[in-house]
């Protein structure tokens, strides 16, 4: 196969595209590579088994450790596992940018399987797998309204950055990637630190422009490569919608009017009785599964018009009104934070824990190992939405749910050095009608702060819909149904501050939403995240001052890194030493940073007391409340900090002559001494008496021999130091 390949500029970087290389069997396969990070995208096309009744299409995005050059790290497995979080999430952002741009009568299965072959540490591989993926399936002959661009903005010293490099990431307070044509939006998803509402604006519609060069880009190719695309499948028989219309628009009419009354399972068995009804009438004419394609396609329609024509919604809301809220904190007894939110019939609850810095998950990639301190968890059983199913593992829905609301919160969380925790969040969802995902964020912040976790700033979040019957024509909905969210056109949750936002999400159905579109959102959005935020301070206005009495206690203290040995000791046995006397656990850092924590806030006192102690640099003066080791018949020996002894003389125990130690102390006492010398082997010497006489310390010098069978060399007797 020739191999074709198309190059441009973007960012500032080399971008190339490149078909007829591998993956020749694929139905598609493009290489491309922005930097030096390469990814292989292949898109197939196959005819489906069965009638599925929806479009089978399937996301893989598989990260390759050797494009890292690493082998994995555990001693029993060296092959990839499960796909991990990271890799599902960016599934998850390439297909929504394809899914709304297949027709609708498309039925034919379709795989798509990203694989990253390489990376320079330096390039987010996210991006250029959408842009890839995108370019296999325009240059391929399945049929497709595409091809859409893709961009990763930045906003590093109050300047938006098109793709900032990873290392460039850790400076800027927005991370916002943009899929889409050069006038509307496909999707989005972000996170940002508080950022204002006109920044987050103004980075999406300038991501439009870079996705115009993007497009272009795959256009060249296509245009080389020119695909033959495949016929698409009639649609459902017009004269069958048209005597539905006729015959049964009442009965549908009636199921929209009750929508929000009914139960899920009254509701279904009023569809399938119409459907019944309908076949046993068409029988001859029309298939049972057209009839049911057409009651939903009438219902959907009846519904959107309502909404557009009267702008009343199925409950009887308002476009603009929120459905009722409540909160709670404190619900569960043992738990070390708790909350339950609920916005009209979705209630989510929160459970907050607490570990200590050796808790944080390390996690492996293709660009190295890292460590994560806040994890948040989202979890929404069948009983959610009145039906039995699959339960256990989590799906890639509540993986995606669950870093939408991490990311949310993360802004606002306290550095380690303020708040020495690991923290972990999960969200029950125990009844689901609509936005779980930011009924977990505004559940979220209440059980952080009622764990006593000290946010910068509350965050709520919230999901606004809408229904589009032409760009100019359209009309949003403040906080979606269930009903909503699945005949209407769009799911926009976005989450924040009162001072900005925090984190982003955009799925649509239809081909993209106009820069008007998004910005009156984004501003609606904010309107009603206030609201929000101004209810959830009538449940817990600042995070408690403390935290639980069952969750560990913890401290934080730095010591030099060249000390960080003495610490440890041969062998770890000063840390364990530590650990099994004062009950606590202790974690020290590269950088010095030592974590100790345990149930008992005492002894995890007296644990970072000990710890200052072993670090602490003495001086000529110091004085200490010592305890006797040792007794030698030239002196005693006083333990002054933990595992750190110094000698005190027969001279300079008390100003007179002073025959045997004995006479003046025993093993197990606890005397006043003073730091006397520190000799040039590190050798302490101590003295009881506050000013020695001169006299006296010529009469009877220091008895100090280097070959002394005690073996005494000062300073730490475990580490000479």
């Amino acid at each position: 196969m020739k191999i074709i390949k198309k190059t441009a500029n973007i960012g500032g970087r080399e971008m190339s595209l490149e078909i007829g290389r591998f993956a020749h069997q694929a139905t598609m396969a493009v290489l491309g590579q922005y930097g030096d990070t390469q990814v292989l995208a292949t898109v197939m096309s196959s005819v489906p088994k069965r009638d599925l009744g929806y479009f089978p299409l399937s996301v893989d995005y598989m990260e390759r450790l050797y494009a890292g050059g690493i082998i994995k790290g555990s001693r029993w497995m060296k092959r990839e596992g499960r796909p991990t979080d990271e890799n599902i999430l960016t599934a998850r952002l390439i297909d929504r940018s394809i899914r709304p741009l297949f027709p609708s009568t498309y039925k034919n299965d379709v795989q798509v399987i990203v694989t990253l072959l390489s990376t320079d540490k330096e390039t987010d591989a996210d991006v250029l797998s959408i842009i890839a993926t995108s370019a296999a399936i325009a240059a391929s002959s399945i049929p497709w309204d595409g091809p859409v661009g893709a961009v990763r903005m930045g906003y590093i010293d109050d300047k938006l950055v098109v793709n900032p490099s990873i290392q460039q990431r850790d400076l800027s307070s927005l991370d916002l990637v943009v899929s889409g044509f050069p006038d509307r939006v496909l999707m989005l998803e972000g996170g940002a630190n508080q950022i204002a509402d006109e920044v987050f604006i103004e980075a999406a519609n300038a991501a439009l422009i870079q996705s115009d060069k993007v497009i272009n880009l795959i256009n060249e190719l296509v245009a080389e490569v020119k695909p033959t695309k495949q016929p698409i499948p009639e649609g459902i028989d017009e004269e069958l919608i048209s005597r539905m219309e006729k015959e049964f628009m009442g009965d549908i009419n009636k199921l929209v009017e009750q929508a929000n009354k009914l139960e899920r399972k009254d509701e279904n068995a009023m569809i399938d009785g119409i459907v019944e009804q309908a076949h046993a009438r068409f029988e001859e004419e029309f298939e049972k599964k057209d009839i049911a394609q057409v009651v939903d396609k009438l219902r959907k329609k009846l519904l959107r018009k309502n909404i557009l024509d009267t702008g009343i919604r199925v409950d009887g809301r308002k476009t603009t009104e929120l459905r009722p809220l409540s909160s709670e904190v404190g619900i569960l007894t043992r738990t070390h934070g708790s909350a339950v939110f609920q916005r009209g019939n979705t209630q989510a609850l929160s459970v907050t824990t607490l570990g200590s810095a050796g808790e944080e998950q390390l996690l492996e990639s293709a660009n190295g190992e890292s460590k994560k301190r806040y994890m948040h968890h989202y979890s929404m059983p069948p009983f959610s939405v009145g039906e039995t199913g699959r339960f256990g593992f989590p799906s890639r829905r509540e993986i995606g749910h669950g870093a939408l609301a991490e990311r949310a919160i993360i802004p606002v969380l306290p550095s380690p050095e303020e708040f020495a925790y690991t923290i972990r969040v999960v969200s029950e969802i125990l009844s689901s009608n609509g936005s779980t995902s930011m009924a977990s964020v505004c559940g979220s912040t209440l059980s952080l702060m009622d764990a006593g976790v000290p946010l910068k700033a509350p965050v709520a979040g919230i999901s606004t819909g809408i229904i589009v019957e032409s760009d100019d024509k359209y009309v949003l909905l403040t906080d979606i149904m269930g009903i909503e969210d699945f005949n209407g056109d769009m799911d926009f949750k976005v989450a924040g501050t009162k001072n900005g936002i925090t984190a982003v999400q955009l799925d649509v159905k239809i081909k993209g939403l106009t820069p008007k579109m998004i910005k009156e959102t984004v501003e609606r959005a904010k309107e009603v995240r206030i609201q929000i935020l101004e209810h959830m301070a009538t449940t817990l206005a600042q995070p408690h001052e403390t935290v639980s009495q069952y969750a560990p206690q913890v401290q934080q203290l730095t010591i030099p890194e060249e000390k960080i040995g003495a610490l440890i000791g041969p062998g770890g046995s000063n840390i364990k030493e530590i650990i099994a006397t004062f009950e606590v656990d202790v974690n020290v850092e590269d950088d010095g940073t030592v974590n100790i924590s345990g149930l008992n806030s005492e002894k995890v006192k007296q644990a970072s007391d000990h710890i200052q102690n072993m670090m602490r640099e003495l001086k000529v003066g110091d004085k200490f409340k010592g305890t006797v080791k040792r007794i030698v018949p030239f002196g005693a020996f006083v333990e002054v900090l933990p595992g750190r002894e110094g000698l005190v003389h027969v001279s300079r125990m008390a100003d007179k002559y002073v025959e045997d130690p004995s006479e003046i102390v025993k093993e197990g006492d606890i005397i006043d001494v003073t730091l006397f010398e520190i000799d040039d082997q590190g050798r302490i010497n101590l003295t009881m008496v506050d000013n020695p006489k001169k006299e006296e310390e010529d009469r009877r010098p220091p008895r100090r021999d280097n070959n002394r069978r005690d073996g005494y060399r000062g300073g730490n007797r475990r580490n000479n130091y």
